[in-house]
């Protein structure tokens, strides 16, 4: 889903650095390997009957674009953020790496524009072609803040109509107009099935299988004619043109995805069934060129009700795969392709119990690829596992929003682009009545490969995974197990607060984890809250270790808690009034730069709206108030990482109105936030505003200090302690 926030923005609900990417990438039996540069070591995502090759990894006479990760660019929306570009009479040539009957192909070309793609088996020019267009693409959901255009490829598919081997050659040339070549995937088609005994043919009931005729009341007869049986989709092409309702107890059978083909953008929309649906090995091709979200442009719209499937299916130019509400027990949808939805590729939109999703590709979505999404009621016990998943270009990889005792195992995840992660656990619920996270929440033995982005409204950066406390406190427990992330633009773990109210992220277990060339940070903390971190390795970070900076400000700490066996990631970003930028190390000491400005402030006490962050915002007209009549009373603000502060300034609003006062107080300093020591002994400290309303405190050459700590016992002015500012320097 993407979202608008007053701080952060992640994906809709209706619907520097940067390591070298790798050249070419073969998906296949759930494996990423790189074919011309290092791989990313990833044994997560689905076993694929194709393999794909990056274009940039084959011989050609055109041009390579990116590595980009700029929204809005055509390379930030290619597998691997790369793509190569054809004008007319430029070729790709691609060495196929396995046997093959059959190439689907990611391309891109010029809004407004079709033409095709000349198809060469080893120097033999094939009479058939490969139609390109930009009618599916360049979609615009202006009502959506921070995105711009995108959805920038489509795939295509060809049988060649004869076997390939390894290290043949294939080649695609672009005839009539300009074409951006992504990927391609190599793939064995096998022969079309026969018909299963007792099967109700919807050719019996008049189907068109031409696709010229409409086939919409021969396929409702088929399925009234065959209730608990079959109906068969014979090898063949149709048009359905309505959506199609009381399907139950019925099982919807093709003779494989490359052969039956239904022509339609709403093929089953319905808000109860009596279950044991079972839609498998067709095709759904639609022609949604825009996501509208009042209109049901989805292969599944509704409910299937409880024990159905859906297996083998190849779904396409839909707004979304499957939009999954009412009753949908024990549904498994499992080894299917969804491509070029406007939205997301399959959401359980509340109510689902048991439901596993499992085995899946999916690729260029327009939303959240793979979604769980607890309204009126939460999904319970469900399962993404074992999905690839390439190229969401608007949102997340996958997204749990709210639910009990949700598992995201073993997927494999890559090039997410502008408002989203590769993985989100959010309490984000865009509508109520939500049900929040619950239980325990497992993410298991994922792999992210580039995943993560520059959030586009306040120029923010996503993390590769995220848990968000966006509307509510997380109190699952989430546990995190066994992940793997690799060249993440930005950070690999974060910890926020979305809608910028500071709700807590707690109870989460980070266990097991590898970090390769995240461009910034291992871990961004930007919430109040705590995790522990156990057997985390880094290599190749850009910035720090960690990025520790809640907001607001004063919304309080996030703990860290070292479990063992962690390395490669021990620093601290030294300054939360800026971001890290990829590669760019943490900014050297800066004397004259105020440490605790945008840093964690607590109390023990404040009053009505004058809290702690108040005291740290760098408006010097704003304060922070003790409770009142209550001394002593401590103020404390986390640094970050220890410092050799030498200089306090401590301020009081510079307005006249401000009479002259004396504060008693003493200055406290700690490494750790536990065991605490006297910096500078208790000493009255005056504030005038004929001088500033300002008053310095020196501190010795030996202090060290992380937390840094004000316990005030008096304040002449007021039975309070106040401070506009706390403001610490190096000199």
């Amino acid at each position: 889903m993407s979202q608008g926030t007053p701080r952060h923005r992640t994906t809709a609900r209706a619907a520097g650095r940067l390591s070298a990417v790798a050249t070419a990438v073969a998906l296949t039996a759930g494996t990423l390997v790189t074919l011309g540069a290092p791989a990313a070591q990833a044994a997560a995502g689905a076993t694929l009957p194709f393999t794909s090759v990056e274009a940039e990894s084959a011989s050609s006479t055109g041009a390579r674009i990116g590595p980009d990760y700029t929204q809005g660019t055509v390379a930030s929306e290619a597998s691997g953020r790369q793509a190569v570009r054809l004008n007319s009479g430029q070729r790709v040539e691609f060495t196929v790496p396995r046997a093959a009957n059959a190439i689907n192909v990611s391309y891109n070309v010029p809004d407004g524009q079709s033409g095709s793609l000349d198809v060469y088996v080893n120097g033999t020019k094939l009479a058939k072609t490969l139609p390109v267009t930009s009618k599916y693409s360049y979609v615009d959901t202006g009502w959506i803040a921070g995105s711009k255009t995108h959805h920038f490829f489509d795939n295509a598919r060809l049988l060649l109509g004869r076997n390939v081997q390894a290290g043949d050659k294939i080649a695609l040339q672009a005839s009539n107009v300009q074409v951006t070549v992504d990927v391609a995937d190599f793939e064995q088609v096998a022969d079309a099935s026969g018909k299963p005994s007792g099967a109700v043919s919807v050719t019996d009931k008049g189907a068109d299988p031409s696709g010229q005729g409409d086939s919409t009341q021969a396929f409702r007869a088929a399925i009234s004619a065959a209730q608990g049986g079959v109906v068969w989709i014979p090898p063949g092409d149709y048009r359905v043109t309505s959506s199609l309702q009381n399907v139950q107890n019925v099982t919807l059978q093709g003779a494989g995805s490359w052969h039956s083909v239904v022509h339609s953008s709403s093929f089953i929309d319905q808000q109860s069934s009596a279950g044991n649906v079972h839609l498998k090995d067709f095709a759904v091709i639609g022609e949604v060129t825009e996501r509208n979200d009042g209109s049901p442009d989805n292969f599944v719209n509704g409910s299937l009700g409880a024990n159905s499937s859906v297996s083998g299916m190849w779904l396409q130019h839909l707004k979304v795969g499957l939009w999954l509400t009412g009753t949908n027990d024990n549904l498994v949808v499992e080894n299917n392709r969804i491509l070029d939805t406007t939205a997301d590729g399959l959401n359980l939109n509340g109510t689902a119990k048991n439901v596993r999703v499992r085995g899946n590709f999916l690729r260029n979505q327009g939303d959240d690829s793979l979604a769980m999404w607890s309204l009126n009621s939460p999904d319970v016990s469900s399962s993404f596992e074992n999905n690839t998943i390439s190229q969401p270009n608007l949102a997340n990889g996958i997204a749990i929003y709210g639910g009990t005792d949700i598992t995201v195992r073993n997927n494999l995840i890559s090039d997410t682009n502008a408002l989203g992660s590769g993985i989100a656990i959010s309490n984000q619920k865009f509508l109520d009545p939500f049900h929040p996270l619950a239980g325990t929440i497992t993410v298991d033995g994922n792999t992210l490969v580039r995943a993560g982005a520059m959030n586009p409204n306040w120029k923010h950066p996503m993390g590769a995974l995220r848990v968000d406390s966006y509307d509510s406190q997380i109190n699952a427990t989430v546990n995190i197990t066994d992940t793997t992330i690799t060249d993440s633009p930005y950070s690999a773990f974060e910890f926020v607060s979305g809608g910028g109210t500071g709700h807590p992220v707690k109870n989460v277990n980070v266990t097991g984890a590898t970090v390769k060339n995240t461009g910034t940070v291992v871990v961004q903390a930007e919430a109040q809250g705590a995790a522990t971190f156990k057997n985390v390795t880094a290599t190749g970070v850009g910035s720090a270790g960690v990025y520790n900076c809640p907001y607001p400000a004063d919304s309080g700490t996030f703990t860290l808690t070292d479990g063992g066996g962690n390395s490669g990631w021990n620093s601290t970003w030294s300054d939360c009034t800026t971001w890290p930028e990829p590669g760019q190390g943490n900014p050297a000491p800066d004397p004259t730069r105020n440490l605790a400005k945008g840093r964690p402030a607590t109390a023990t006490g404040s009053q009505d709206v004058y809290t702690p962050g108040k005291a740290v915002d760098g408006d010097a007209n704003s304060y922070w108030e003790s409770s009142n009549n209550a001394f002593p009373q401590a103020f404390t603000v986390d640094l970050g990482s220890s410092q050799a502060v030498r200089r306090l300034v401590l301020k009081l609003p510079p307005s006249s109105a401000w009479g002259a006062r004396t504060e008693t107080l003493s200055v406290l300093g700690s490494t750790d936030g536990s065991g605490w020591s006297t910096v500078v002994g208790s000493k009255g400290y005056r504030f005038d505003p004929a001088t500033g309303n300002t008053a310095t405190v020196t501190l010795p050459a030996n202090a060290d200090l992380r937390y840094l700590r004000l316990d005030v016992t008096a304040n002449t002015g007021w039975p309070a302690a106040q401070f506009s500012e706390v403001e610490a320097y190096l000199q």
